[in-house]
């Protein structure tokens, strides 16, 4: 591991937010689901290609760890891993909260929403408690399958980032009404911490639901890979 990887893995979360978050915040109310989805799936495939040989594009605290289950990933390496991906999802979603908070929030239709919109939730219009546990301890098994099995030796070599991208893309399709979609502990943290109220209330599901299901499916994946 070097301070090059730990930049990358910063600058690559940091984009995740930044252009995720930031397209549900501010396009989202016009554009609509389809759009967030792409933007969340288009961050990753695009860090992937562009720091990826770097740092291995982890941006992902449940994907850092579901590789370790995998035997993938050195153990030793994944806490400053963690570190680095959490400072860049809060450093993202604290420009995100400058920006917003310099833009006007007024108007029919709503133009701008703010963090406590993009934050994941649970209960109310969304999913109970449980369901959104299980929808998101599953789609992170289902991210880690993918990431795991397309970076294989046995996967054809430089497509990775689009099958997960594309993979990205799809579970928020799926989930956004639901949870707002995590599959990422720290994209959930940063906008709690500035959102505060019911989001940060909530966040502790979206911290553990993706990182059991990360490791659950980096130990599916070594098994069915067999590396």
């Amino acid at each position: 591991m070097t301070q090059r990887a730990l930049a990358a893995e910063f600058i690559g979360t940091f984009t995740l937010v930044f252009g995720g978050c930031g397209t549900a915040m501010f396009a989202g109310p016009t554009a609509g689901l389809i759009a967030v989805s792409l933007a969340f799936g288009l961050t990753v495939l695009t860090m992937a290609y562009s720091v990826g040989h770097i740092s291995g594009g982890h941006f992902n605290p449940a994907v850092t760890l579901g590789l370790v289950a995998s035997g993938r990933f050195p153990a030793a390496s994944a806490l400053s891993y963690i570190i680095a991906q959490v400072a860049g999802a809060i450093v993202a979603a604290a420009v995100l909260y400058a920006i917003a908070s310099g833009v006007s929030m007024s108007g029919t239709p709503k133009r701008f929403q703010d963090l406590a919109a993009v934050s994941n939730f649970y209960g109310g219009t969304g999913a109970s408690l449980g369901a959104a546990f299980l929808v998101e301890f599953l789609m992170t098994a289902l991210f880690l399958f993918v990431i795991i099995s397309s970076t294989s030796r046995r996967a054809p070599a430089g497509f990775a980032p689009i099958a997960i991208g594309l993979a990205l893309t799809l579970f928020h399709l799926m989930s956004i009404p639901l949870t707002n979609t995590s599959l990422n502990p720290a994209r959930s943290l940063a906008p709690a911490l500035f959102a505060s109220g019911k989001p940060l209330a909530d966040v502790w599901l979206f911290l553990i639901a993706p990182t059991l299901g990360g490791v659950a499916g980096g130990f599916v994946s070594r098994w069915l890979q067999s590396e």
